[in-house]
């Protein structure tokens, strides 16, 4: 075992990082399978010869590397005792794209979408495409022979792989490409090295006729395109070296495909890509009435050219009702299907694509199978397929401890089987341990998810566990199936390998790992020498429950435990800024495995479940992980577990707080309201000091704020004070009534916003009231002062009740603090108001939710505005695009005739309320700005308008483009007919 001064040494070799903290390796003992060990250490290299060092520490002080990327693999291959090797942050490159021969040459950390994103500026694209598409990584997808959705189209990885480059165990670099017989006969009469061992070994044993006839006979059938079952011999014994009537040249590449990083460390990938599919895409999303229908009817559409067969049953289709973003996706659904079958079909022309899907109807509807088969395109298309994508993480949003667990979750069979398969597959379970089962996913290629749902904190669920995988083991050889089509061995399905493919095959695996890897340090532990599939797993079992008493309602989720356990590690937190969307900007900025949502809700569960402290909350890990969580929300809409670590987050201050105490600055920031009401009294004083740049930089100082950051003025006016002055009226005939409620930023901050949205709405007939409601609480929510906000929730939905009605609803400027209503009241009011809060929430609107409902109303109409032309750029605030629809936004600012609005695919703007500001997240927020949001407000016209909602979207804008943005109620005022 390496002592302290063995990893001091390595640190000082390395050019990259070492980090032996608790925090770090806490990180990385999960990934997405149900597996926990914490390592020993996690390498973040920096270069091939970082790797080569690891390598050399690793055989001499015997322990393992385990190469990891994203960490999404579901059968606990980057889980393990040894070194994590994260080669996503520094190993990205892109190095070569020949577009004439039609290849590929990336370094393991690329991102499959962000390398198609490139190759299709060269009318290219790399066919497989996992449902992790979005941060999934090319060294990952080597490793676990990937494939996805259109395998039946493109195939796995496997069949992409032309040419590897990386270490061998023994720290020698090496290159595995296509072979002729003759080279490869070269090889074998090399220089006495590892890499000569290797190709004597594999010559000598697939030499041997009765060995391949062994094969032959105990592996999954070859027809089966889906199989990761051990190492992939049966596919290296087809090439010209053994067997003379074949034109298919050796390949290490074939082996290594599906290897999980136990046999090379790879460090350079060559792959196959193929010309852009025909450019209309069309899904039909056939209804069926049970699942024993759809597979059934899977027979039928894959006799048309498919590129993707995909089951998704009614459990999937149930748990997008419990997430914002996906419910969304719910819009192509007739009745209440058991079960929907997507088929995409690809062709020049739309009429080209439904002739195929009609013909499939036709022949479905004549066997007696499905109700209902409307056919997508477009953006609808898209959406249904980011439904399908989200299976995995939507399984997490069930409450409670029972769970779909991944143990049975990617057999393969042949296709023309499935239908009995998948039929023996249930009466066994139901026969044998009563309990049923989730289907989704490939259909068209012999494999579907399934996934049973089970108690892992049991020492009962545990037994189930492991006898769940051994019948359906036997049942996968029966059909002579593959107990793994894409996701591996791993720890999880190593302990039947044997079962799998007999005693002489698994020790012929066993052999070739050893000669690769003499001394085990590559990943061991998975695909053989793998300890009981029911160990390590996350959960103690039988471990006594511990309530932990939270400000927060956590009852939907039966505690905040339980809230923290709903990640289940799928990484859609890990997705990029080229991948659009909000969640999660800090990882986006840093690409550090410690800023994503899952890090977070994985720190949280281990320390809530592991610590006796009379206060759990109190632990410098967790103000760590959180610390750069700027509570966008974007997890709560876009993680399909709805795994809300904003709202965690809160909680987790508020009781950090009780033990540590209130920094001054955080009292500054939750006592916006009060400071700003002062202000206003003497605005003077305030905007001459902070007028003064020198001055401002001291003040920045003086309470932790970053002296480069612009404070917003004073105003003397504020909204309420210039309404209770003025007493507005409408000034046309009266066609509704609306409560506006003048939030703490609108009232002192953008008071002018405030008045003119008032003035708007009188111009169109609109009386406007201010109901007697307090601040928001929103800035005591961003500092965890929970207790204060909860105050101030109860007051202001009390107050509610005796003004706001459906046909007075109360409308916001403010994003952040209007949702307030919708979002935090709910759950912090208490019982005896909950009821209430739930009630007014259904009336509480922001400005551009409310507009645009008035729009489709046909009570405002484009004939009130200017028909001139503009432009207008729209970002939206990340509030907005969590718990609203920014869609609203461009409605309403493209109600003129002429004025076109277009979304700037932002995610969030890095400003965050008072994050921004911080001295120590500065540089972050400005980072956040700078990759999509500052580029694009630079690039557009100085004629164009930038709408953005957010007072601090607006501020952010200001400091990072000098660049005024202006909310949409500028927009439109200014569009107004006078």
């Amino acid at each position: 075992m390496p002592t302290p001064i063995d990893f001091a040494n390595l640190v000082g070799a390395m050019r990259g990082d070492l980090h032996t903290d608790d925090l770090t390796r806490r990180l990385y003992a999960t990934d997405a399978s149900a597996y926990q060990e914490t390592p020993l250490a996690v390498a973040i290299p920096k270069s091939e010869s970082d790797i080569a060092l690891l390598i050399e520490f690793a055989n001499k002080h015997s322990v393992g590397l385990i190469p990891r990327t994203a960490g999404t693999s579901l059968a606990g291959q980057v889980v393990g005792s040894g070194i994590v090797v994260d080669v996503s942050r520094h190993f990205t490159g892109i190095v070569e794209i020949n577009s004439d021969q039609r290849w590929v040459r990336v370094q393991p950390g690329v991102i499959r979408n962000e390398l198609n994103a490139m190759l299709a500026e060269h009318g290219l694209t790399f066919g497989p495409e996992t449902s992790t598409q979005n941060r999934a990584m090319l060294g990952g997808m080597v490793g676990n022979n990937s494939c996805g959705s259109n395998s039946i189209h493109y195939g796995s990885t496997r069949d992409h792989l032309i040419e590897v480059r990386g270490f061998l165990a023994d720290g020698s670099e090496v290159v595995f490409r296509d072979l002729t017989p003759e080279e490869f006969d070269v090889k074998c009469e090399g220089p006495d090295c590892l890499e000569t061992k290797l190709y004597r070994h594999i010559r000598d044993r697939l030499g041997d006729k009765t060995v391949r006839q062994g094969i032959t006979d105990e592996f999954p059938k070859p027809g089966i395109r889906r199989r990761n079952t051990g190492y992939a011999l049966d596919c290296l014994m087809d090439s010209s070296v053994f067997d003379v009537n074949s034109d298919c040249p050796f390949n290490f590449c074939k082996l290594i495909a599906g290897s999980e990083g136990t046999l090379i460390f790879i460090t350079e990938i060559k792959l196959r890509v193929v010309a852009l599919p025909p450019p209309v895409s069309g899904l039909q999303c056939a209804h069926f009435d049970s699942i024993a229908d759809a597979l059934q009817a899977t027979l039928i559409a894959v006799q048309s050219d498919v590129y993707a067969c995909e089951l998704i049953d009614h459990n999937i289709l149930e748990c997008t009702t419990r997430s914002i973003e996906h419910s969304k996706n719910r819009f192509f659904l007739e009745g209440s299907p058991k079960a929907i079958l997507v088929t995409e079909v690809r062709g020049d022309s739309e009429a080209e694509v439904r002739s195929v899907h009609q013909s499939t109807e036709t022949s479905m509807r004549a066997a007696g199978l499905g109700y209902a088969y409307p056919v997508l395109f477009g953006e609808d298309a898209l959406r249904v397929w980011e439904l399908r994508k989200a299976g995995l993480g939507l399984l997490g949003n069930i409450p409670g401890d029972e769970k779909t667990v991944p143990v049975v979750e990617d057999t393969a069979v042949a296709i023309q089987d499935l239908p009995d398969y998948i039929a023996e597959f249930n009466k066994r379970l139901e026969e044998q341990f009563g309990i049923q089962c989730v289907h989704y996913a490939h259909a068209g290629s012999g494999e579907i998810h399934l996934r049973p749902i089970i108690n892992l904190k049991t020492s009962e669920g545990k037994r189930i566990f492991r006898e769940v995988a051994q019948v359906v083991a036997g049942l996968v050889k029966e059909y002579r199936g593959s107990l793994s089509g894409e996701h591996g061995d791993g720890r999880l399905r190593g302990e039947f390998l044997k079962q799998m493919i007999g005693d002489s095959n698994y020790n012929l695996v066993v052999e070739l790992k050893r000669t690769w890897d003499p001394r085990g340090i590559l990943n061991p532990n998975k695909i053989v020498d793998t300890p009981r599939m029911n160990e390590q797993l996350r959960y103690q079992s039988d471990a006594p429950e511990r309530k932990i008493e939270t400000v927060f309602d956590f009852s939907a989720q039966q505690g905040i435990l339980r809230a923290a356990e709903m990640c289940n590690g799928s990484g859609d937190c890990r997705k990029t800024h080229l991948a659009g969307g909000v969640m999660c900007p800090s990882y986006m900025a840093t690409r550090n495995e410690r800023d994503t949502t899952r890090a977070r809700a994985n720190t949280l569960r281990q320390i809530l479940t592991d610590s006796t402290d009379a206060n759990p909350f109190d632990h410098p890990d967790l103000h760590e992980v959180m610390d750069l969580c700027l509570s966008c929300k974007g997890c709560k809409s876009e993680c399909p577990s709805t795994v809300d670590i904003g709202k965690m987050k809160t909680e987790f201050l508020q009781h950090y707080q009780d033990a540590n105490g209130v920094p001054i600055r955080s009292r500054i920031v939750a006592g916006y309201a009060r400071g700003q009401a002062i202000a206003s009294k003497v605005p003077w004083l305030w905007n001459g000091a902070f007028g003064i740049p020198f001055v401002r930089r001291l003040l920045n100082r003086a309470v932790g704020f970053h002296p480069n950051r612009t404070i917003p003025p004073a105003s003397s006016m504020t909204l309420v004070k210039w309404y209770q002055r003025t007493q507005p009226k409408p000034d046309r005939e009266q066609v509704g009534v609306v409560h506006l409620f003048a939030d703490e930023f609108t009232n002192y901050g953008d008071p002018q916003i405030g008045i003119t949205l008032v003035r708007l709405l009188n111009s169109l007939g609109y009386q406007v009231l201010i109901p007697p409601i307090r601040e928001s609480g929103r800035s005591q929510l961003s500092k965890g002062l929970l207790r204060e906000a909860r105050t101030l929730a109860r007051h202001n939905v009390g107050v509610l009740a005796s003004h706001v009605t459906d046909d007075a609803p109360l409308i916001g400027v403010e994003p952040s603090a209007i949702l307030t209503f919708r979002d935090e009241y709910v759950d912090l009011v208490g019982a005896d108001m909950v009821d209430d809060a739930r009630r007014h929430a259904r009336n509480c609107y922001t400005f551009e939710e409310w507009f645009a409902g008035e729009i489709d109303a046909g009570r405002i109409s484009a004939d009130d505005f200017t028909t001139e032309s503009k432009q207008v750029w729209v970002h939206g605030h990340c509030h907005q695009k969590s718990l609203s629809d920014v869609s609203l936004t461009r409605k309403c600012v493209s109600l003129p005739v002429n004025y076109q609005a277009a979304e700037i695919p932002t995610g969030c703007c890095g400003m965050a309320g008072s994050f921004g500001y911080e001295s120590e997240h500065y540089d972050l927020s400005m980072q956040i700005g700078e990759m999509v949001l500052f580029p694009a407000v630079r690039a557009a016209s100085p004629d164009d308008l930038i709408s953005a909602a957010g007072t601090s979207c607006r501020h952010q804008i200001k400091d990072g483009t000098h660049r005024a943005a202006h909310h949409p109620i500028e927009i439109l005022w200014a569009a107004l007919r006078v």
